[in-house]
């Protein structure tokens, strides 16, 4: 009886072997490959967070007010504004004559802002050519403001001709309904009989700061 080469038998044997260890690598190469799909997938879920910021915006409001009695106090937004009261009588003045009237400003209750104040004046008649004034800060209204107590404050405004134009820097108001307290001292040159005239004052303030 013949037998088989010894290499041909062992290449029977082997034969079957094969295909299943191939099989098996790629089981295991699959398997790895869906253990890296997975790892994937999960580095794709993360956190999410949002954080939101808002402002509010509003206009704040802003009120010059006058007063000739040093209480009661209102807005007058056009001319002629308050009639000042002079401690003489202002309509029969005579060459170097001097009067005096009081007068208060102050920002209104409901004002937001401060105020820097000017003050400009407006003649109207023949009479305002000859006429000068001043304008004096005081402390209280119109406890210095007359010939038998002249002002002793500041004079923000010195001999002034009423007929000058522009604006001059007077005063700021850094507080709600805190007035201050003025005396205007007009004083007459060489006027003509019977003229007449008068002069307007307006004061006006330029928002600054909010108020504290």
């Amino acid at each position: 009886m013949t037998s088989a080469p010894p290499s041909a038998e062992r290449s029977r044997m082997d034969g079957p072997a094969e295909p299943h260890r191939r099989r098996r690598m790629a089981l295991a190469l699959a398997a790895g490959g869906l253990v890296l799909g997975v790892g994937a997938i999960v580095t794709l879920a993360v956190w999410n967070d949002s954080e939101f910021a808002t402002g509010t915006f509003g206009a704040g409001s802003f009120d010059l007010q006058g007063s000739t009695d040093g209480t009661t106090f209102t807005s007058d937004a056009a001319a002629p504004g308050k009639t000042l009261t002079f401690t003489i009588d202002a309509d029969t003045l005579a060459p170097d004559d001097v009067v005096y009237a009081p007068f208060a400003v102050q920002l209104s209750g409901t004002s937001t802002n401060e105020a820097a104040v000017t003050v400009e004046n407006v003649i109207g008649g023949a009479i305002g050519d000859d006429l000068t004034y001043s304008l004096f800060v005081e402390d209280d209204f119109g406890a210095t403001c007359s010939a038998a107590a002249p002002p002793t404050g500041a004079e923000v405004v010195a001999d002034r001709a009423a007929d000058a134009t522009g604006t001059v820097d007077v005063f700021d108001l850094t507080a709600a309904g805190t007035p201050v307290n003025l005396c205007f001292v007009v004083t007459a040159g060489a006027i003509g009989q019977g003229e007449a005239g008068t002069i307007t004052w307006e004061f006006a303030g330029t928002s600054g700061d909010p108020l504290p």
